[in-house]
């Protein structure tokens, strides 16, 4: 039971990191890809169909990590409380300059926006890395510092970076997805994207067996509760996930509501 408890977590883990970081990822290079007003509307049309959905599958990381891991929920929360505090800030700033940047028409208003936007996508990025760091040292009661701490927080936000970028190669047309290709190289969309996809599954992995998990699962009794319940919703998730994707499978031609 426990090693099915694990499997769980470590899929919608994956869930989040592999499409929830592709958002991320677009989000951190927002100025990049965009040079002006109806190019940065365009990066976001870009993401728009799909951030809110991919944010799911952290929300159900953290139920998972809660009912089925409590001990070591907690022993995370409070060690890695410094960066657990600047990714949900970031979280908010990013989602509301996405949530508000349509509002109202003034420039300048949507200049706060997208250094919202940019602002908080590097943040989130930077404080997976931060937690990241330390985790893969096996550091869980604090977080990590000094030189080496951070060069991972920066490698780990620079793959989050590259996963964006492969993603808006395909899904963004004209200039920004020609910008996309430059940054990113001579490799082909898709393989290109499965190679970050795979990079960011095996960074996910690779901090998943630094985690204590068997030692620190729930009961049985809990469990059998929860698992059930878990792997009757899960289909149902991933049909709507999929389904939306279908949906806004064709690349972004022009500027949408955001």
């Amino acid at each position: 039971m426990e090693l099915l408890a694990i499997a769980v977590l470590g899929v919608f883990a994956l869930g989040y990191f592999l499409l929830g970081g592709a958002d991320i990822g677009v989000g951190m290079l927002l100025p990049v890809l965009g040079r002006d007003a109806r190019q940065r509307r365009m990066v976001i049309t870009a993401i728009a169909p799909f951030f809110l959905g991919n944010e799911v599958w952290l929300v159900a990381t953290a139920g998972i990590l809660v009912g089925a891991f409590p001990a070591l929920e907690g022993e995370l929360l409070t060690g890695l409380f410094p960066a657990v505090v600047l990714l949900l800030t970031s979280w908010i700033v990013r989602d509301m300059g996405l949530w508000l940047r349509g509002r109202a028409g003034a420039r300048a208003w949507r200049a706060v926006c997208d250094a919202a936007i940019t602002g908080g996508s590097w943040g989130v990025a930077l404080s997976w890395g931060w937690m990241f760091a330390g985790l893969l040292a096996g550091q869980i009661h604090e977080v990590a510092t000094g030189p080496g701490a951070a060069l991972a927080a920066a490698a780990i936000a620079t793959l989050f970076a590259l996963h964006g970028l492969a993603f808006a190669r395909l899904r963004l047309s004209g200039p920004p997805h020609q910008r996309a290709g430059v940054l990113f190289g001579r490799c082909g969309q898709w393989q290109g994207f499965a190679l970050t996809a795979g990079a960011m599954a095996l960074l996910c992995s690779a901090v998943g067996f630094r985690l204590p998990l068997a030692e620190n699962a729930a009961d049985l009794g809990t469990l059998a509760l929860l698992l059930p319940a878990t792997l009757v919703l899960t289909p149902f998730l991933i049909a709507a996930q999929a389904g939306v994707w279908w949906m806004f499978r064709a690349r972004v031609e022009r500027p949408s509501y955001l």
